[in-house]
């Protein structure tokens, strides 16, 4: 027996056009660096979106499933190519400016991009590339910036706002196959080759409805968030197609990513909401220390892409700002957990769940596994590894344009689950909490050793500003810890001062033995710490290593 329901394609053309009218007062506010931002409506963003698609249809000629892709900061264009490219059937590919060059030349040909759209003051990056990129037949340049850089290089080179200017505020948008290709994103290739991650209309527009629900973000209409996270970063963690669905304002930073420019936008924009890295509120939380600002209006920030120490949850306590843990990966949307508390408690008693990763959403099944393949129980305690599987995670990898998709078997089971290499505990009521990635488990005479752990330890002392824990070969125990220590300007405390901290916290068999003081922790292209970066570095010597 089947259903009476309708069957209507679930697809980011619905989520364009319910916006553009139904949210239309709504606005995309991009920071200009000016004494007056940039401001949009969803009505002008959507009218601007059926433009640019007759642009890039009748103009540009791209038609079907081809990919286009994009260059850009966090700005309204942006958001108008992430609206339109899906809706008339093409691929929107968002490319990772912080990559080095010989990966986003990888990228760009193994997904066979056509157009690229930048912004101008990305051109010095792009510009190198263009020769060693054949597939790309036009550029699309946003913003001011060297046009000059481009000449005599092989794709046709437009001006954005000359390219749509004119054209019809309306699309014949096609009704698409919800399953269809809408976006892809590539990993971060910390090792081997990047790999594609392609999003369907119907796993974004589900994606996008779990965004913003209550236990998730939930958004509303009255809020305004401030996307800091890069459109490039898992297509800003969902929230460009999320606040288009429920009219959430969103206010663009653009390129001015720096605490004070984020500080004086928080001030005089009052957002109620913001999401990044932690690395992003460190710095910002550095920034008003020094320089107080009015940061009263956010009443919440999702923090997500590595584990927020506890001890920087507290310092934006105090300052009225409630950070909630996220956690997820490219091949999950991104959002797979948040770590809203249950109802009723105390805020004593929401601690200890506001510090896990947070809870699955019934849109994210998860199972722990052994290292002998056993499924473990969720009671809080049995450490495995995490696997997942729902309709917005990925099921396999983009295999290239003439290539069958990939199902390796180190991050896919034999079953379909995602295989995430996070290592971690589930509580009995569904809250994660991760202790390690897999690959950075620290191994001590056959106990593991949690490099999470030891790291928020280490930063919730007053004179650290970040501390990055990682694993070294020892003769006797086959791995110890090494403790890297970022210190804040004008801090005098010593390696026997830290460890006599860390001991307050953890076992004393668990306490490094090697000490070095950086000047600042390697970051991946999307701010993660760069582990293997610090790992290599001990390898080949280049530390000044104190041995307690």
């Amino acid at each position: 027996m089947l259903s009476t329901m309708q069957d209507v394609p679930l697809t980011v053309t619905r989520i364009l056009t319910h916006g553009m009218t139904i949210h239309g007062k709504s606005q995309v506010t991009t920071w200009t660096g000016e004494p007056e931002p940039h401001r949009r409506s969803f009505a002008d963003i959507g009218a601007r979106a059926s433009q640019l698609a007759h642009a890039l249809r009748d103009e540009l000629g791209v038609d079907g499933d081809q990919r286009v892709a994009t260059l850009m900061w966090n700005n309204a264009e942006h958001v108008e190519a992430y609206l339109a490219i899906p809706s008339m059937g093409a691929v929107l590919h968002t490319l990772n400016l912080r990559l080095p060059a010989e990966q986003l030349v990888w990228i760009v040909n193994h997904a066979d991009d056509k157009v690229v759209l930048a912004n101008g003051s990305l051109l010095p990056l792009l510009a190198p590339l263009l020769p060693h990129l054949p597939s790309v037949e036009h550029v699309v340049v946003s913003g001011p910036g060297d046009r000059s850089l481009l000449d005599g290089l092989a794709p046709t080179v437009h001006e954005y706002e000359e390219l749509i200017a004119g054209r019809p505020t309306s699309y014949a948008w096609p009704e698409l196959d919800e399953r269809s290709a809408a976006a892809m994103c590539y990993t971060s290739g910390t090792t081997g080759d990047p790999k594609g991650v392609v999003y369907s209309h119907r796993s974004i527009y589900l994606h996008s409805m779990q965004v913003n629900m209550a236990e998730s973000m939930g958004l509303t209409d009255k809020d305004t968030t401030l996307v800091v996270v890069p459109q490039f970063h898992v297509n800003a963690w969902g929230l460009p197609h999320a606040t288009f669905m429920t009219g959430v304002n969103m206010l663009m930073p653009d390129r001015f990513l720096q605490p004070a420019p984020l500080a004086e936008m928080i001030e005089r924009e009052r957002p109620t909401h913001a999401a990044a890295v932690p690395t992003i509120w460190q710095g910002l939380l550095a920034e008003v220390t020094a320089k107080p600002r009015d940061l009263s209006s956010m009443a919440s920030v999702t923090i997500g892409g590595a584990a927020c120490p506890p001890s920087l949850m507290e310092a934006y306590d105090k300052l009225g700002v409630r950070l909630c843990h996220a956690w997820g990966m490219t091949e999950t949307s991104p959002l797979g957990t948040m770590s809203n508390p249950p109802a009723g408690l105390t805020d004593e008693q929401e601690w200890p769940y506001r510090i896990t990763q947070g809870r699955f959403p019934a849109g994210v099944e998860a199972r722990l596994v052994g290292p002998g393949g056993e499924h473990l129980p969720w009671d809080g305690e049995s450490a495995g590894e995490l696997e997942v599987r729902g309709a917005w995670i990925a099921g396999a990898y983009y295999g290239g344009a003439d290539g069958e998709d990939l199902r390796p078997e180190d991050k896919f089971s034999e079953d379909g689950w995602l295989k995430t290499g996070d290592v971690g505990v589930i509580s009995a009521d569904g809250y994660l909490t991760l202790t390690d990635r897999a690959k950075d488990v620290i191994k001590s005479g056959g106990e593991w050793i949690s490099s999470v752990d030891l790291e928020n330890a280490l930063m919730a002392h007053p004179d650290v500003a970040e501390a990055a824990v990682v694993a070294v070969p020892d003769e006797k125990w086959g791995e110890r810890p090494l403790a890297t220590v970022v210190l804040k300007e004008g801090a005098t405390a010593d390696y026997a001062a830290l460890r006599t901290f860390l001991a307050q916290s953890v076992a004393k068999w668990q306490l490094p033995e090697r000490w070095t003081i950086i000047p600042a922790v390697p970051k991946t292209s999307v701010g993660k710490f760069d582990k293997k970066v610090i790992r290599r570095q001990y390898a080949d010597g280049e530390l000044d290593i104190t041995q307690l």
